[in-house]
């Protein structure tokens, strides 16, 4: 079956970095177009990033662009997000999603921004 598994998620003062990482599996990874996407507390589901299947197309939230970097390695069937200058209202838990025969969501890793 469908699995995606994120870590990578921390506790960071504002202007740091992380990087996440997704892993999926039961899929053809390098068939699909991945997403990353982020909840805070109260507040809805909010789109962050996506990748085309090849790694050649990259959009972004325009509260992240310049900021985030998604990027995939279809070779180790892994998702990332470089996250630099990180802002306390980048909080939130962060959650790789793939749609193939419907979505498919990871449990998410926490993000937390706070000096």
């Amino acid at each position: 079956q469908v699995q995606l598994v994120e870590s990578g998620g921390g506790l960071v003062q504002p202007g740091e970095s992380l990087t996440l990482s997704c892993v999926g599996s039961g899929f053809s990874f390098s068939a699909y177009a991945l997403r990353w996407y982020r909840q805070a507390p109260g507040k809805e589901l909010q789109w962050v990033a996506r990748i085309s299947k090849t790694g050649d197309t990259e959009n972004y939230a325009e509260s992240v662009r310049g900021r985030f970097t998604i990027s995939r390695d279809n070779s180790k069937n892994t998702l990332y997000l470089q996250m630099n200058s990180l802002k306390p209202e980048d909080t939130a838990k962060y959650l790789c999603n793939v749609w193939v025969d419907r979505d498919y969501w990871g449990q998410g890793t926490q993000v937390t921004v706070s000096s």
